[in-house]
This record gives C-alpha cells, structure tokens and sequence, in this order.
C-alpha cells in the first residue's frame, strides 16, 4: 500500500508544498509549489508576511494531487503569532532577526538567572529566543500564543496546540517532563494563559475547515496531522544513519550542528559551551549548537545581485585555503546589511588579509563554517559523551560540495551529504508512521538511505592546518 502526504515545508527564505508517496521500498518527493519567503520592514519593525505564506501553502494544497492521506507543517522555530480574545491574528509575526530584543536577554538573565533558565529549557542562550522576544512584546490583549506552524495549522483546522518540538525552541519549556514550566513562567510575568497544549509529533491535530476544504479542492475530513514542526526536528528525523554513532549538521540559513541523545545534558560545562537540549521526533535530544551558517553566504550574495552562485564556487575552490577566515558566530553577522564589507571589517580586526575578490570572499565564508562546524562536533561530542564516526550533513548546503570538502578535512571525520529535502523527507515519514505506513524511526531513515541519492566525503588527514586555523580564531582545537 503506497499513500500520498503533503508537507508544508516554510524555511527563513523559502517555502514549499511538497507530495510524499511512501510505501514498502518507496519514498519519492515531488515538489508542488516553491515560493519566497521574503519579510517585510514596517515602520522600522522587521515581519513576516505570515499572510502570504498562507496563502502560498494553500496554493500549494491546491496543486497537491487529490486523495491526500495528510497533510504535515514544519517551519523555522521561535517566532509567534499572537491571538486576541475573538481568535484573530492581532499583528504579523515578528522577524527574529528584528531589533526589539535588544539587551533583552541580557536583562533577563541578571534578573532570573543563567542557572534557572538553562536548568529549566536547556537552551542556547539566543537574543531571539521566545521568551525574550515575549517579554519585549505587547501582550495587553494576547489570548493565545501559537507558533508559526501551529498557527498555519490552527487556520487550516482551527484546532489550537503547541507541538513539542518547536514548542522546546521557545525557553519556556521544561526539558525533562516536556510540559510548560509554570514557574518560569511566572518568575518571567508572562501570562500562562497564552500557551497552549502540547501536541506530540504523529498526533491528529483535526482536520480541514469547510471553508479551507472548498478553497483548496480538498475534502473536509483530510486530517492535518502534526510533525516535527521545528524544520530541523524534521530533517534529524530524515538523517539516513545506519549507526547510533552519528552527529548531523542540518544546512541552510543557519547550520545546527549536533547529536541525538535520549536525555538532555544540563551540565555547567554544556550550559558555559551555549550547546543547546531541544525537543526531537520519539522524545529525543537535539543537543546542537547554532552556527551562522549559510546566511553569511546569501547576505553575501544579495549584496553582488545574486551572481551565478556554482561559479563562483567553482571559482572559490581555486582560492588558498584558510588564508581569510572569520568568526561566524560574531553577533555582528546577525543582521541582514553589507555581509562582504563586514567579512573585510572582521579580517582586518582579526589581522587577517581581507578578501580581494568576491572568490576570495566566498572562500573565507566556506572554510570559516568548516572550522565552526569542526569544533562544534568536537565540543558536541566531549559534553555529550557521544562518540561520532560520521556527519551527516542534510538540507540545502548538501549541494554544496566546496563545504562538504571542507567540513569533512576539517572534522577529520567522513561526511555524507544529502538529501536536500531531508525536512520534507522527515515531515511526510513522521505523517506516514501516524498512518502505520513506515516502521520505527530506525527504519524510516533506512528507508531515507536506500532511496534518496548520498555521496560520501572522506578527510584529507591534514589536522594540523585545521588545528591552526582554529587556533588562530580562539576556537577550541
């Protein structure tokens, strides 16, 4: 028996309505609709435009093949709708990126505690996190806090939930029982009765609304059901490991670099390293870091007007490596603006050569992730106690085989690449186990890896390099 899912798949720069058919040995994607993602600046706050996005996802819905078994959401984490009294939306979401939390976790973190925050959430302490961007927010006439996928989800079927792994994003929630930390909550001023309850990854959420069921073509009784609705729940789910022994680097904007374990580490070493405890598909642990990521790249790219992108690593792969590099953790890369003049700025700081050339540019930006994602394993790995005998790097930076390369000399550790799509891939397998269409998570990503296209990267054996590189830019060896 072969089933048809559709995965709603929003990225920070992209969007996508995917068809799933998975079966015995089959797992095929087909892309319906792709649209951009692009926030809005209004008034000096930066948005999302929450409501295109809707409307492009039922576009997409409409697009999708009839006799759907599902349909299944995953987004970016921490950003919110808020719902007033009568149920409606009281403004667009805000961009996490926007300013309004400026000095706000600091604030927050002299006042309630680093130990009470990490020792409740687990989190990596982010400006952007739900609770600091809550506790800069007008909540006056708040209802209802609902997570971009929960919220996309509540106007398809009007059900009102939180799934728990985008739910673990926002601080708010305890990292061992799962549940709302009341007490947090409290000691914030937050009001509790905004959050809502906690849904599980394969649960029903409801099913279409009548209205939605005409607009899109789609019956009313076609369930919405939930998924690892943080994007990189999501692709995890979809890593085609065969061993426990795994890390994963989940690619695009940003890069979450990390392992999966079964309970959170709470340590002061961990909490001192920002590593990260968020919520997986089955109950697992993401312990990762964030890394910039890709966006040093796009920024980059936005700048030069989007020039030919292969070229240009084609061009960079000719460049000497680890001659200009940067931190691309610096909070001064958050921002969108003038990446490249930054970079040079950042070189010149550091007494590094700037980069002459946009090849050059695009060279420190590759070989600086590649040393992040290196001591991120490694720290990963040491707090964890966790060892690792491959990377699994998934999403769009899969495609990028000067990072693959590069990621894999400097880990010394061999990197499988792909798939692209292993976010889409995670929503609609989690959609099919709810539908008893694919096994335990251990075979759905043998399904993954048996039928999704890899390639394998191998280290060159020149630590040494790498281990100066890191060293010059105080990151650990």
């Amino acid at each position: 028996m072969t089933e048809t899912f559709a995965a709603v798949d929003l990225g920070a720069s992209s969007g996508r309505v995917m068809a799933g058919r998975v079966g015995p040995g089959t797992l095929e994607l087909q892309e319906v609709r792709r649209f951009p993602n692009r926030p809005v600046r209004v008034n000096g706050t930066l948005h999302w435009d929450v409501l295109g996005l809707y409307g492009n996802v039922l576009d997409g819905l409409r697009a999708a093949p009839a006799g759907l078994a599902s349909v299944g959401i995953d987004s970016w984490a921490v950003d919110y709708g808020l719902l007033d009294a009568d149920g409606k939306l009281i403004g667009n979401p805000v961009h996490y990126r926007d300013a309004r939390t400026d000095g706000v976790m600091e604030r927050i973190r002299a006042e309630v505690g680093d130990d009470l925050l990490y020792q409740t959430s687990g989190l990596q302490f982010l400006p952007f996190n739900t609770l600091y961007q809550l506790a800069a927010d007008d909540l006056a006439r708040a209802r209802t806090m609902l997570m971009v996928p929960d919220l996309l989800a509540h106007w398809l079927t009007g059900a009102v939930g939180a799934e728990r792994t985008n739910a673990s994003t926002t601080g708010l929630l305890d990292v061992r029982d799962g549940a709302w930390s009341r007490d947090l909550v409290a000691r914030l001023g937050l009001p509790a009765g905004i959050l809502p309850p906690i849904r599980e990854p394969g649960e029903v959420l409801g099913t279409l609304r009548p209205d939605v069921a005409e607009e899109t073509g789609h019956p009313a009784t076609l369930p919405v059901v939930a998924v690892g609705s943080h994007d990189t729940a999501s692709a995890v789910a979809a890593v085609p490991t065969t061993t426990d022994r795994f890390a994963y680097i989940s690619c695009g904007t940003w890069s979450l670099v990390g392992v999966e374990l079964r309970e959170p580490v709470l340590t002061e070493a961990s909490r001192k390293a920002n590593f990260t405890n968020e919520g997986g598909v089955d109950g697992t642990v993401r312990y990762l870091r964030n890394v910039m990521g890709l966006w040093l790249l796009q920024e980059s790219m936005r700048a030069w007007g989007n020039p030919d992108l292969p070229s240009l690593l084609a061009e960079a792969a000719g460049v000497p490596g680890l001659r200009s590099i940067v931190d691309p953790d610096d909070p001064e890369f958050l921002p969108p603006g003038d990446m490249p003049a930054r970079i040079a700025a950042h070189c010149r700081r550091r007494g590094f050569p700037e980069p002459a050339t946009r090849a050059e540019t695009v060279r420190c930006i590759m070989d600086s992730l590649a040393l992040a994602h290196r001591a991120t394993l490694r720290q990963a790995s040491r707090l964890s106690g966790q060892e690792i005998d491959v990377v699994h790097l998934v999403g769009g930076g899969s495609r990028n085989e000067l990072l693959c390369r590069l990621t894999a000399d400097a880990s010394g550790l061999p990197v499988v690449a792909g798939p692209v799509e292993a976010t889409a891939l995670g929503n609609v397998l989690t959609q099919a186990r709810a539908h008893g269409l694919a096994g335990t998570l251990a075979e759905s990503r043998a399904l993954v890896a048996a039928t999704q296209p890899l390639r394998r990267y191998e280290p060159s054996g020149d630590d040494a390099r790498w281990a100066g590189a890191a060293a010059r830019l105080g990151l650990a060896p």
